[in-house]
């Protein structure tokens, strides 16, 4: 996954002795003990962190004799930062990462507010559940219908017998419009809407 990808890279990036490390590195290929003397740490301090660089494949090793030497694994280096803004940005898989987390967390809040018969448990007390809770219901309505109040109410009591509250919320999230007693469902886009909320 791009996420993990992205966090492994910066994980590697979180230490100030490795970033110098690859400051360094730009200007070419160095050993452990040029790195150790220039950064002024022991060679194994150099082996601890160019293992975390190369684990990350940010850095190259080869082996000449008994001495190793390190380069940048340049287009390691650009591509992940790239694949960063992209995420943040979300040019290329951000918003999928987004949308999947919004799915776990409606599929979440209907298993726990939901029985198995579709009845509602509990009117949840979280806004952003309360209004996943709150679309589901009002999804089931016809769109252009006018409802009588009783009708509305009707309609809620199979699924919660609280229905003065339910009907309340739906008026106050913009779900549905009332006036002279009379309701109408409202068009999606004025909804309240639970994925804006952090």
């Amino acid at each position: 996954m791009q996420l993990d990808k992205v966090v492994g890279y910066h994980r590697a990036l979180s230490d100030p002795t490795r970033i110098k490390m690859l400051i360094l590195l730009a200007d070419g290929e160095r050993n452990g003990q040029d790195l150790a003397e220039k950064l002024g740490v022991t060679p194994a301090t150099i082996t601890h962190h160019a293992a975390k660089l190369r684990e990350a494949s940010l850095i190259n090793e080869r082996r000449d004799k008994n001495t190793i030497y390190f380069s940048l694994n340049h287009s390691f280096l650009k591509s992940n930062a790239s694949a960063t803004e992209n995420l943040i940005y979300r040019n290329n898989g951000g918003e999928s990462i987004m949308d999947d987390t919004r799915k776990r967390l409606k599929e979440s809040v209907m298993k726990n507010f939901f029985t198995a018969e579709g009845k509602l448990k509990s009117i949840p007390v979280q806004l952003k559940k309360k209004l996943i809770v709150l679309e589901h219901l009002v999804s089931r309505l016809e769109p252009g219908r006018l409802y009588s109040e009783k009708e509305i109410n009707e309609f809620i009591k199979p699924f919660h017998d609280d229905f003065a509250t339910i009907r309340r919320e739906f008026i106050m999230h913009q779900f549905m419009f009332r006036e002279n007693e009379v309701y109408v469902r409202n068009p999606s886009e004025l909804w309240t809407r639970w994925e804006t909320l952090s």
